[in-house]
């Protein structure tokens, strides 16, 4: 196995930019996931890695050679896709090994290569079924199993979950995360969605209009993020944000008054976005908010405030005790939790 080097990694089609100079390492064995919204440039990069897009400007390194030039086959690199792609004709079995059986592995080594991949995704059943055969979970599977038979140095996936259910989606996630704990393979993964990414990667990379504008580990960038893109971003539901300004050592924002923290760099007068999550706020009655609507999902609740301004606010809330549609309220705000974004550039106040 082997890890991946993007060096000042460029893309242009014709004379619009689409990636503006990426560089990111991701280590041998590493679990990476690319996230960010749509058009972000998430899925062009791995389709660079992949040599299924021409890299304009810049080189790409798998397990230190210079790949940047070489065809899609001669990479080490095996793609899974968010459509299945799989022969209706031919059976699971079949589907699995076609790729070897077209680059002339004799019959031995094919049958063994499926019998060990139809082993890690627990499709010994199914090996003769067709894949009308199959539910929408099993056909992933099966596509990640003609992936693992070519055996390739790193595994790419894009979006593969996102034309299953709710359910799917989870169980598929399972599965790959102890496919990857299994394997040990290099693996960089392709998604909008950040519970995906929260869920399956050692390292993720935000992306937004073709650049990065974070990476690091999942809880890294929960509870440090560098910017206000990547603290809306991470995190379900996304963090809060109140306009506020710095008065006399403190933070001032629709009656909410708390110190500033010493080592934060905002300054006397400035303007600036407090970040508060869902998760660190309290409730209780009081005046300020009006609580709009409320989702109950058993074990917790979110409720949905309309503040002084108009602003909106999410607040969780767990125990017995919750607000209800309609209820005014003040906000308690846990100042250890406070995050502090400069008002025009967005970026973190530390």
């Amino acid at each position: 196995m082997s890890g991946v080097t993007l060096e000042s990694v460029i893309k242009r089609y014709g004379q619009t930019q689409v990636i503006h100079g990426v560089d990111l390492d991701v280590q041998d064995g590493e679990f990476c996931v690319f996230v960010g919204p749509s058009g972000c440039g998430k899925s062009t990069l791995l389709r660079m890695v992949a040599g299924l897009e021409e890299t304009t400007e810049g080189t790409i390194r798998i397990g230190g050679r210079d790949v940047t030039r070489l065809d899609p086959s001669d990479r080490g690199v095996s793609m899974v896709f968010q459509t299945y792609a799989l022969y209706p004709h031919m059976t699971v079995e079949e589907n699995m090994g076609f790729g070897l059986k077209m680059t002339g592995h004799a019959a031995k080594d094919i049958k063994e290569k499926v019998a060990e991949a139809s082993r890690i995704l627990k499709l010994d059943d199914y090996l003769k079924r067709k894949p009308k055969a199959l539910s929408g979970g099993q056909r992933q599977r099966v596509a990640i199993g003609r992936a693992i038979v070519r055996g390739p140095e790193v595994f790419l996936f894009d979006e593969p979950l996102s034309n299953l259910d709710a359910e799917l989606r989870v169980e598929m996630r399972v599965e790959i995360a102890r496919l990857h704990k299994e394997i040990g393979a290099t693996m960089i993964y392709v998604t909008h969605d950040q519970v995906e990414a929260m869920t399956l990667a050692d390292k993720i990379v935000v992306l937004r209009a073709g650049r990065i504008e974070q990476v690091g580990a999942p809880m890294e960038l929960y509870r440090d993020p560098d910017n206000r893109f990547v603290a809306g971003f991470i995190g379900s539901p996304s963090m809060n944000f109140i306009r506020g300004r710095v008065q006399g050592g403190e933070v001032v924002s629709d009656g909410l008054v708390h110190s500033v923290s010493k080592t934060a760099s905002a300054q006397e007068g400035q303007e600036v976005l407090i970040g508060l999550r869902p998760e660190h706020l309290e409730l209780r009655p009081g005046s300020s908010h009006r609580v709009d609507l409320t989702e109950s999902l058993g074990g917790v609740s979110y409720a949905h405030l309309i503040g002084p301004d108009g602003e909106k606010i999410i607040v969780e809330e767990r125990g017995d005790h919750r607000s209800s549609d309609g209820d005014m309220v003040d906000l308690v705000v846990d100042p250890d939790h406070m995050f502090l974004f400069d008002a025009k550039t967005e970026a973190r106040l530390r």
